[in-house]
């Protein structure tokens, strides 16, 4: 088997690709507006009732026209993964995998399509969406290879007494409900997706409503790529309506969400609730955001950490988890790179994503525009606004990239998860007071140190508190296979998805001894 090396990302400099992208958009774009079935078992379900997901560059325009299940069909949904759990548990750990890497070279003849929705139905940039495409097939072709190492890896761990033969296996575990965010909707829930079918569990996949179009394009596509029908239940839907209905069934086995923070610690307790009928304590996998950092020490490049906290603050308009929120800066260089900082980030256009020229798109929806429109006051008070401010003109969802300067460490823009293009800058007085500022929150998910200090880089490697520390570079895009991510604290359960020790978290260890 060829060695796993991530996919390659699209150079859209060169005219050939930016020509078979605009064409993928065009498809893309006159297929909108289509019907969205609920699948179980492969068969469309009538739904009573439909929602619609819609374009946030310009909402009058609907991405398509979606099922809404209920809890009925929700009920339905598990019941038929139970089932099919039967047989797609007996199929090969190979045969398994090798659906993952037919789905991914499926992805990559389809890339530039995938991408297309994701401008459409997420407000990607092309950049954005291009890598979000990529780790899918990362995911794909990652996971296939490491469940073929897990299938293999067993009997060679155990030691042996003589006359008996020792062996351990790694099964699957049951029915699991996968809840995605629409933040990746591609990338992501592939790899929550594939890494529960590859170890054999059956899956019900709830999407994001807001972005259920993408959702629904990647089911087809392992369909496609010869996954069983039974294998995926797709149940579209309000996660207030249905959600506690899959996490709470006594025949769920694990959860897998990725989310807000409050979202998460509610499944999260649900599903510690022993239900009648159950007879095992369901595991849950939780990655539920952050408020991550930048720290500059006062030896730094200094035009590199000011390119990259913008860069990190504001690519895809500041949300992702992995975002940089808060930038703190040593009291000596405070001044010079704010002001660099701030002069980058009054440069980027911001606008409809179908224009390249424009560097960030919209916030997902209004209610998002809403919450960080009420942060933007909240940031008028606790600190001064040196940069935007506003949400834009326009029917998109649109907000200026924003820089509060002078924030204190408990100020709640430097607290509270924003999950929009606002960016808090705090003084420290040395790299100690730098540490204690980025650690004084309850999340831990990702954070990043600019420094030439072999000791300093020592000391953030021991006690900045966070799952993924990266120093020198930006704090987003993490790779598969390269950076297993996953964070600390109400950060969620550190699974480390993309990393070696990931698809453990979907099986259950079984040991078999043998005396011969």
């Amino acid at each position: 088997m060829i060695p796993y090396q991530p996919e390659a990302l699209t150079d859209f400099t060169r005219e050939s690709e930016a020509q078979k992208f605009a064409a993928a958009l065009a498809r893309a774009t006159a297929e909108c507006g289509q019907d969205i079935p609920i699948l179980i078992n492969g068969c469309e379900v009538p739904a009573a009732r439909t929602f619609a997901s819609v374009n946030p560059s310009s909402p009058d325009e609907w991405i398509g026209h979606i099922a809404r299940a209920d809890r009925a069909i929700a009920e339905k949904a598990v019941l038929a993964a139970d089932q099919g759990f039967r047989s797609w548990s007996r199929v090969s750990a190979e045969a398994r995998a090798d659906v993952l890497f037919k789905a991914a070279a499926l992805l990559r003849r389809q890339k530039h399509d995938f991408s297309a929705w994701l401008l459409l139905e997420a407000g990607k940039s092309r950049a954005e969406a291009d890598a979000d495409t990529a780790e899918a097939i990362d995911f794909l072709e990652y996971y296939g290879r490491q469940m073929i190492g897990l299938a293999q890896r067993g009997s060679r761990e155990l030691i042996c007494l003589a006359g008996e033969r020792n062996r351990m296996e790694y099964l699957p575990l049951g029915v699991g409900i996968i809840i995605p965010p629409w933040n990746f909707p591609l990338a992501i829930l592939a790899g929550m997706t594939a890494s529960a079918l590859v170890t054999g569990n059956t899956v019900v996949l709830k999407p994001s409503s807001q972005t259920p179009v993408i959702a629904y394009r990647f089911v087809r596509l392992l369909l496609e790529a010869g996954l069983p029908p039974e294998a995926l239940q797709f149940v579209p839907g309000s996660g207030g309506e249905i959600g506690d209905t899959l996490v709470g069934h006594p025949r769920t086995r694990f959860i897998s969400f990725t989310g807000s923070r409050e979202v998460g610690v509610h499944l999260h307790e649900l599903s510690a609730r022993v239900q009648p009928g159950q007879i095992w304590l369901k595991r849950f996998v939780g990655e539920m955001g952050g408020k991550d950092a930048i720290l500059v020490d006062e030896d730094a490049d200094l035009e590199a950490a000011a390119r990259t906290i913008v860069v990190s603050a504001f690519g895809y308009s500041g949300q992702k988890c992995s975002a940089c929120s808060r930038a703190i800066l040593h009291r000596n260089i405070y001044d010079e790179v704010l002001e660099q900082i701030t002069e980058l980030a009054r440069g980027l256009k911001v606008g409809d994503v179908r224009n390249a020229d424009n560097f960030t798109g919209p916030v997902i929806d209004k209610n998002a525009r809403d919450s960080i429109v009420r942060y933007l006051e909240i940031g008028r008070q606790e600190g001064r606004l040196v940069c935007g401010g506003q949400a834009m003109e326009g029917p998109g969802y649109f907000i200026q990239p924003t820089v509060i300067a002078d924030a204190a460490p408990d100020a709640r823009i430097m607290q509270e998860e924003i999950f929009g293009p606002v960016l808090a800058v705090a003084r420290a007085k040395d790299f100690s007071e730098a540490l204690d500022i980025a650690n004084g929150t309850e999340f831990g998910l990702t954070g990043s140190v600019f420094t030439r200090n072999r000791r300093h880089i020592e000391r953030a490697r021991e006690e900045f508190h966070v799952g993924n520390l990266y120093v020198n570079r930006k704090c987003t895009g993490a790779v598969v296979g390269v950076h297993p991510f996953g964070g600390f604290n109400m950060s969620g359960t550190d699974s480390k998805a993309g990393g070696p020790d990931y698809l453990l978290l979907f099986t259950q260890a079984k040991a078999t001894s043998e005396l011969l």
